[in-house]
């Protein structure tokens, strides 16, 4: 029998004047979108640094943001720079799975946790490193994307868990609601659909999600293919003994109706307590979610609320 997720250490809350270093894990970064963020995050009083090689592109792959041994390196010297209070990444898309082996974990492991915040393709980090570290992190809202220059309520999610994370513990939009009715406790984790599925069977994988509230979401992926990944992870049982799942956005998905039937139908049998529209992920709006804490998901009421504090 696999034991329960465990809850890992949380990092210590952002304040003004503080250092965040902003890397690029996976695709390439837009420079006008990137400087955009970077004059939100001094907005709120951060001095962001940006890593070395945040701009690249890889020389022979375009979906790249440089090579994954430059784009590790920036994030281990990112963690373990004393300086540096938390590290975000510019944005998403493809690549973190290429580097994750190359991540000094012994290094980040003594440096400590720090505020680490992304979604999409980030989640293969997220799950690296609560397995890897034993660290939390943050589903959120990253500088570079869209989302984060277009909407006052996704910002504000992510600036008021970096800096006051005792004011956003209950969490859920108005378009959450039951797709399954319950309340579960347990440790939050997830993300990317897809990015979990692909890290099935992969060296330091989480072995299950057994005891945890499971986050999903993903982008672009037809209804066919988000029945595929559900079903591999259902096959894999990776899903055995999930506490509960609340569900983020499907953006380009196609029909929602048509999702909605696939996700009825793969997690329904799970006897667990399902949230649909919870309002993270590549969504108009993205709350931050913290990842690896306590939590109780109640779908009735459409709400996550968290045990403590994302950050101390």
């Amino acid at each position: 029998m696999t034991a329960p997720v465990p809850a890992p250490a949380r990092p210590a809350r952002l304040r003004p004047g503080d250092r965040v270093a902003v890397v690029a894990p996976s695709g390439p970064v837009p420079g006008p979108a990137l400087a955009a963020g970077l004059d939100v995050l001094r907005g709120w009083g951060l001095d962001p640094v940006v890593a070395p090689h945040v701009l690249d592109t890889h020389p022979d792959i375009g979906h790249l943001a440089g090579t994954d041994r430059d784009r590790a390196r920036d994030l281990t010297e990112a963690w373990c720079d004393p300086t540096v209070a938390g590290v975000l990444c510019a944005r998403g898309g493809y690549g973190a799975q290429r580097m994750v082996d190359l991540l000094d974990w012994t290094a980040i492991r003594a440096a400590g946790p720090k505020a680490f915040v992304g979604y999409s393709d980030v989640t293969a980090l997220h799950e690296a490193l609560a397995v890897r570290a034993g660290f939390a992190a943050l589903h959120g809202p990253m500088p570079a994307v869209s989302v984060f220059a277009d909407d006052p309520a996704t910002r504000e999610s992510l600036r008021a868990t970096l800096f006051e994370p005792e004011t956003v513990r209950v969490l859920g939009l108005g378009t959450a609601r039951p797709l399954v009715p319950g309340r579960a406790a347990g440790v939050t984790l997830g993300g990317c659909a897809s990015l979990l599925a692909a890290d099935l069977a992969t060296p330091h994988a989480r072995p299950s999600a057994r005891g945890g509230l499971l986050l999903l979401e993903d982008v672009g992926e037809e209804p066919y293919r988000l029945d595929r990944i559900l079903t591999q992870l259902l096959r894999s049982g990776w899903l055995d003994g999930v506490a509960g799942v609340a569900l983020g956005s499907w953006a380009e998905c196609g029909p929602y109706e048509e999702v909605r039937a696939v996700l009825a139908d793969r997690l329904g049998g799970l006897g667990v307590p399902v949230v649909e529209e919870l309002g993270f992920g590549h969504g108009p709006t993205a709350l931050t979610v913290p990842l690896g804490l306590p939590a109780v998901l109640d779908a009735d009421a459409g709400t996550l609320t968290v045990d403590v504090p994302a950050l101390l």
